[in-house]
């Protein structure tokens, strides 16, 4: 499992059978941008959790699901510590957050 960040729907009207009512997001790790299905309906800026391989297939529906990212759940509350770091350093240094 690894912590994203929703960006942004992802709009393909496109695609191969068994993917056209999926919906796509996507999503940033803090270094770059992938694509996932999302299954369970976040919005873009929530913290969410991700599974990759024979995990994102079973969670997308099935395990022949072709997918190798599926959003399986929303994060009540992240404060990332990177943010939280910088915010304190600045503080820190008088420059304001």
């Amino acid at each position: 499992m690894k912590i994203f960040r929703v960006i942004r729907p992802l709009v393909a009207t496109q695609r191969i059978s068994g993917l056209e009512h999926k919906h796509l997001k996507v999503v940033n790790d803090g270094k770059a941008d992938f694509v996932a299905i999302d299954a369970v309906g976040c919005i873009p800026g929530d913290w969410v959790i991700g599974v990759g391989s024979a995990a994102a297939r079973e969670a997308a529906g099935r395990d022949k699901f072709p997918s190798d990212l599926t959003i399986v759940g929303i994060i009540d509350h992240w404060p990332p510590e990177d943010e939280n770091r910088v915010a304190d350093e600045k503080e820190k240094e008088g420059t304001g957050a």
